[in-house]
């Protein structure tokens, strides 16, 4: 059964502690506040800058094929950004890769336009901490390259320096050598002042101790790892990773705190998400009644959702949760996670929950894996990148993607006798991530 993080702790803080600094997390007694959401003041250190104690993740900003964005979206998320900012959450979360296709990088250029039109109060808007991802795409291969895409991101958003400058993933399980270029980049970044600190994500614990080690060998030190965690994801690797963030001094960003919605409650065998969501959802979602119902027994007594229990739970487990959102409605209910705690008790039982369900969320393979491709069909030419998919038949993949590729290039599918099939993925690497967890999930492709 999976252990609670920090349980000691829980009960040991003072009222007045304004930061809650590493490795110990502490955690103050909380007044009861009114519907529908407390005004968060607590603020949680983090390298040279104080944050929220969870924060909004933009990824639907711009990205169409997964979370169906329309440009028409912009009014109700800059009133979403504001609703954020006015009710003290002032940590984003976003990345260069954020945005399909001709919207590559929409999710900065909102987050850009946001800040600048907000009307409220100056401090305020100072304050806001911008956490952007810079890509490890293959034509970037030097120091240079790197500090090219922060400069970037830099333009999109339209600030002097960016809060936390993040290495998107590790190239370590298939371009070791450029590994180091990057890491190279973040040093090169820091110290011209483009970022006030630079973090990590998607690293698995061997990385993530090299990469701290590399850069404070430099003089830069490592302010974050953002890793998928949540009730879904909470197995051995995201345990020794928060483990290893608790001891150097890293504090862990916990993506997808919801599973990308399967723990909301909204979902269930017979009524699935549309799209490449909807295939995932129907691999996991018949296992999670024992978890589901823990949440809603959990949110009913407390007079909560079970969104909001779910979100706390990677609060109550040191973590800073950065979910996603798309509507004010699901913003205030994010909002709702914040100003009281979980119980010791409660959180043991939503982890025996989680542990009874017979499937967890899929992960992703630059964190921890290698990726079992067949020599003679996977390589990395170019700008393009070639996979080996074994299936027995890619039709459904196809049909849900090729409307979409045939609009910005990039997919090429193969049947042949419909044994395995090429899928060519240009920029866009959360699709291809999306894409190749959807494969996993559905057992088209061996990793060990």
């Amino acid at each position: 059964m999976p252990t609670l993080t920090s349980l000691s702790t829980i009960t040991s803080s003072t009222p007045n502690e304004s930061l809650i600094s590493l490795p110990s997390f502490k955690l103050p007694k909380i007044p009861q506040f009114s519907p529908p959401f407390w005004l968060w003041q607590q603020k949680i250190k983090m390298g040279p800058m104080s944050v929220s104690p969870m924060g909004f993740g933009t990824w639907a900003w711009g990205n169409q094929l997964l979370w169906g964005y329309d440009e028409s979206m912009d009014t109700e998320l800059q009133q979403i950004f504001n609703l954020a900012v006015e009710s003290g959450v002032n940590l984003f979360d976003t990345a260069d890769s954020y945005g399909t296709g001709r919207l590559n990088g929409q999710s900065e250029k909102l987050l850009g336009k946001f800040i600048r039109e907000y009307r409220g109060k100056k401090q305020v808007q100072k304050n806001i901490v911008i956490a952007t991802k810079f890509a490890a795409y293959p034509w970037r291969l030097t120091p240079t390259q790197f500090v090219n895409a922060c400069k970037s991101s830099l333009d999109r958003i339209q600030v002097e320096q960016i809060g936390i400058g993040q290495l998107h993933w590790s190239t370590a399980n298939y371009a070791p050598l450029q590994e180091q270029a990057l890491w190279d980049g973040l040093v090169a970044m820091y110290d011209k002042g483009l970022v006030r600190a630079v973090g990590v994500s998607n690293y698995g614990p061997k990385q993530l101790v090299k990469i701290h080690d590399y850069l404070k060998a430099r003089g830069v030190p490592l302010c974050s790892a953002q890793v998928q965690y949540s009730l879904l994801s909470n197995g051995e690797d995201q345990i020794e990773i928060k483990n290893i963030s608790d001891s150097l001094g890293i504090r862990l960003i916990s993506y997808s705190p919801l599973g990308l919605g399967m723990l909301t409650g909204k979902y269930t065998p017979s009524n699935l998400p549309s799209g490449p969501r909807g295939l995932l959802f129907r691999q996991i979602i018949p296992g999670l009644e024992p978890l589901l119902n823990s949440l809603r027994e959990i949110a009913k007594k407390r007079g909560k959702t079970i969104p909001q229990v779910a979100i706390n739970w990677c609060i109550c487990k040191g973590t800073i949760p950065i979910p996603g959102v798309k509507t004010i409605k699901q913003a205030k209910e994010n909002l709702g996670a914040l100003g009281w705690y979980l119980s010791s008790d409660e959180v043991l039982q939503l982890e025996y929950a989680a542990g009874e369900s017979p499937r967890k969320m899929i992960q992703n393979i630059f964190q921890t894996r290698q990726m079992k491709v067949e020599k003679n069909h996977g390589n990395a030419e170019g700008n393009s990148w070639r996979w080996r998919l074994r299936i027995e038949d890619v039709r459904t993949v196809y049909l849900l993607i090729s409307n979409y590729f045939s609009k910005i290039g990039g997919l090429d599918v193969i049947c042949g006798d419909h044994s395995c099939a090429y899928l060519h993925l240009l920029d866009d690497l959360d699709l291809f991530l999306a894409l190749y967890n959807i494969c996993i999930s559905l057992e088209f492709i061996s990793c060990e």
